[in-house]
């Protein structure tokens, strides 16, 4: 295969594990000569990025604050996209911009990996950004139809909404800091937000049997820990980025990917950064 380029774009960018787990799979795919990297890049200068990616180029991830912006700027949106009104994934292909949501996906076989593969016994997502848009279409996918969302300031929340209208979806809206009564917890805010939620899970009766935290490093956050403390089965933002990047590697190569690999070079890249 011809060598290709692709990158993440997003910013802040620094930080991002997506060029340990993509560069990986190249490596272990045999694709020799094919590159990608971590580029910051705003809002501002999202459509300058994608006027200026000719033929060598095989597509991109994004990441905040540019799964929203970029949906115009496309030539076509996958329905997952369009439902959860955010791309995660530009793909060139025969001269046109492809869009697609590989955050849904991801939860969804992070979820399966925690063993739920079914509708929970209800669900509470933590904030209402592009993630949490997502993770109602996940949750949509596996049989539920309503879902809480806790969210700090409701006046943001109509992306949610919208989102949630599109999958047919029925939301209730409700304060943060709201018992956390649902099988199934997922926040979506950044870290450090979702304390007040850790110090819930102390000493709770009956917790989640699952919680989600979409943050990765450091881990385990307190929300992670209080979970495992309670009894319930801590999900690492990591999974989530490990399984929607897998997903990625398919749509850019057209090849398998090779997912042991890839979460062997993130955490890899995850132990160096924390020793």
């Amino acid at each position: 295969m011809a060598a290709r380029k692709a990158a993440v774009l997003g910013s802040p960018i620094a930080h991002s594990l997506s060029p340990a787990l993509h560069r990986a799979a190249y490596a272990r795919l045999g694709l020799d000569g094919w590159s990608y990297q971590a580029i910051e890049c705003d809002e501002a200068g999202l459509p300058g990025w994608l006027a200026g990616c000719g033929p060598q180029w095989a597509g991109l991830s994004l990441t905040m604050p540019l799964k929203r912006t970029v949906l115009p700027l496309l030539d076509r949106a996958d329905p997952v996209a369009a439902a959860t009104g955010g791309a995660n994934t530009v793909v060139f292909r025969d001269g046109a911009r492809l869009g697609y949501n590989t955050d849904v996906a991801g939860l969804v076989a992070a979820l399966a990996g925690a063993g739920l593969d079914r509708a929970p016994a209800g669900a509470l997502v933590l904030g209402g950004g592009a993630t949490a848009c997502s993770a109602l279409a996940a949750l949509a996918e596996l049989g539920l139809r309503q879902v809480a969302v806790a969210v700090r300031d409701p006046a943001r929340a109509a992306g949610l909404l919208a989102a949630a209208s599109r999958l047919a979806m029925s939301v209730e809206l409700c304060p943060f800091g709201k018992e956390t009564g649902a099988e199934l917890l997922i926040s979506t805010v950044p870290a450090g937000a979702a304390n007040p939620y850790a110090e819930r899970l102390r000493g709770i009766a009956h917790p989640p049997r699952i919680v989600v935290d979409v943050v990765y490093h450091p881990w385990p956050t307190p929300l992670a820990t209080a979970a495992s403390q309670a009894g319930s089965v801590a999900v690492s933002g990591f999974e989530l980025l490990l399984q929607q990047a897998a997903r990625q590697v398919e749509l850019m190569t057209g090849r398998t990917p090779p997912v042991q690999a890839m979460r062997d070079a993130g955490l890899a890249e995850l132990a160096r950064r924390a020793g």
